[in-house]
């Protein structure tokens, strides 16, 4: 027997009923969001439909003329400038840089096959040739040819000048390496190249 103060037992209540979807009619449906279409691009002009020809004529005798009177007149004075300017500190500049290279070769090549005069040959044609590969190609053998050759200049500059003059000659051959290097190593940068991949991107 049970108690009469003792809670009886709930009976099972039935679930609620699970409400039907509602649907969408593909009339109210949203059409998918398609990229809006880029400008037009602007036509090409071209010269001989779009300019007169009396403009172009006008162009052909002002060219003509600007270069008549460069040659006639810019080329004269140019000439006439470079015959009055004094050129030694040039020619100076560049005894103090290859004086030392060929004396140092002299004094270093004793008892090999190979000669002073053709290692000095050797020394310009490597500069030369690595110069105007790394400035046209800029590939990178070319670019470490022309650093290797400013810094074994430098040192043979610095060890085989006279004591007194030994850190003048050795910063104007660093000065002449880095003029070039101006045209060598264009377009070099030292800083770093970050490359970000988005991963929540999805793969296509």
């Amino acid at each position: 027997m049970t108690e009469p103060n003792q809670p009886q037992p709930e009976p099972n209540k039935p679930e609620p009923p699970i409400p039907p979807l509602d649907t969408i009619a593909d009339s109210d449906r949203m059409p998918p969001r398609t990229p809006r279409p880029a400008p037009p691009r602007p036509a090409p002009i071209r010269t001989r439909d779009d300019i007169p020809s009396g403009a172009l004529a006008m162009l052909a005798i002002g060219g003509a003329l600007a270069v008549v009177l460069v040659l006639a007149v810019g080329v004269p004075r140019l000439i006439d400038w470079y015959q009055h300017q004094d050129w030694a500190w040039a020619t100076q500049w560049v005894a103090t840089v290859a004086d030392p290279v060929q004396a140092y070769l002299a004094a270093h090549t004793a008892g090999l096959p190979m000669t002073a005069s053709s290692a000095f040959v050797i020394w310009q044609g490597i500069g030369a040739v690595s110069l105007v590969l790394a400035w046209f190609t800029g590939a990178v053998g070319a670019r470490l040819t022309w650093i290797a050759h400013g810094a074994c200049t430098a040192a043979m500059v610095f060890d085989a000048s006279p004591a007194a003059g030994r850190p003048i000659a050795a910063a104007l051959a660093v000065l002449a390496w880095t003029i070039g290097s101006l045209f060598a190593l264009r377009g070099l940068s030292l800083r770093p190249v970050l490359h970000i991949h988005n991963h929540n991107h999805p793969a296509r």
